[in-house]
């Protein structure tokens, strides 16, 4: 991977991006042979990653905390390039792994998926990096949008083990079925309050448009029962929850996501006026998040608290403490 490096302007708004230049490194993994965007080799890394990946992390020397994030159901990791890029200009290793193409509704797959490339990262990752960039593996976070948020806490929860700890966890709109009694399996929600024993802070973000179906022909994308209402129920402190006004379950993807599947998310779930305030609020308030619990600098999460919420208006903000 090869980067111009060079720093932007510093800045202290965590809406917008970072003082880092950033690249972003899609990589393949097929067995034997694997493959960077702009460059191949013939034989793999001594330990190629289990599954595909894109790679977003700040181009000048360091070392740096690290966010796996997990995206939603029959999304592609690409779609998030705006927002994981966004959270490395601010001094973070972002890695979205593309966990399936086509999936049932058993998450099992993802969730060993997951705790392999977990288990990967301190074997492969730092050859997939920039001359000079090191991970800190001792500051891991977890998120996950949609199904991928299920994902996120179920790994967390026990479902499969990791031989690295996380210190965070972030949902972004998780789902976990159709309906409460209509959980997916493994189902992750118990309705017992904070009943998630997850030993590490937590985030919360949910949408207001995310439980109201767009038309008469498709399910709301975060059914009320399973959305992140009933997840931040379950959360213990330290837990933090936002709830974004005038926003849908997808407005947090690129700008213009492309193919079938990128043209299905305009028209699946209600949408705000535009994409970009609910990306930056999402990519905003992860850094803060992060900066607070991986890096020791709660500034701009307690701002959040305050109501400096960025680009967005919020319905919700509850921290417990």
């Amino acid at each position: 991977m090869s980067c111009s490096c060079g720093s932007r302007a510093a800045t202290t708004d965590v809406y917008e991006l970072g003082k880092y230049k950033t690249v972003l490194e899609a990589v393949e993994s097929s067995g034997s042979a694997w493959t960077c965007r702009n460059k191949t080799a013939s034989s793999s890394p001594p330990v190629p990653p289990p599954k595909p990946l894109l790679i977003a992390t700040p181009c000048e020397a360091g070392e740096y905390p690290l966010l796996l994030f997990l995206h939603g159901y029959l999304l592609s990791n690409s779609f998030y390039s705006q927002l994981i890029q966004h959270v490395a200009s601010h001094g973070f290793i972002v890695i979205a792994p593309q966990l399936y193409s086509v999936a049932g509704p058993d998450s099992s797959d993802e969730i060993k998926a997951t705790a392999d490339i977990t288990n990967w990262l301190s074997k492969g990752l730092h050859y997939l990096l920039p001359p000079h960039v090191q991970p800190n593996l001792t500051k891991l976070a977890l998120a996950g949008h949609s199904r991928g948020g299920k994902t996120a806490f179920a790994l967390t929860l026990g479902k499969a083990t990791t031989d690295l700890k996380f210190s965070a966890l972030i949902g972004v709109d998780p789902v976990d079925g159709m309906d409460k009694g209509k959980q997916t399996p493994p189902p992750v929600l118990t309705y017992v309050p904070h009943s998630f024993d997850l030993n590490m802070a937590v985030m919360i973000i949910g949408s207001g448009y995310g439980d109201t179906k767009r038309n008469p022909l498709f399910p709301p994308c975060a059914p009320k029962g399973v959305n992140h209402v009933d997840f931040f129920n379950e959360c213990r402190k330290p837990a933090c929850y936002f709830v974004v006004k005038n926003y849908g379950h997808l407005d947090m993807l690129d700008d213009d996501t492309k193919g079938i599947k990128g043209k299905a998310t305009y028209c699946l779930c209600k949408n705000g006026e535009s994409r970009e305030p609910m990306r930056r609020f999402v990519a905003g308030a992860t850094v803060a998040f992060l900066q607070t619990f991986l890096g020791g600098d709660s500034s701009h999460l307690m701002a959040l608290k305050d109501g400096q919420s960025g680009p967005v208006d919020l319905e919700v903000v509850k921290f417990l403490v």
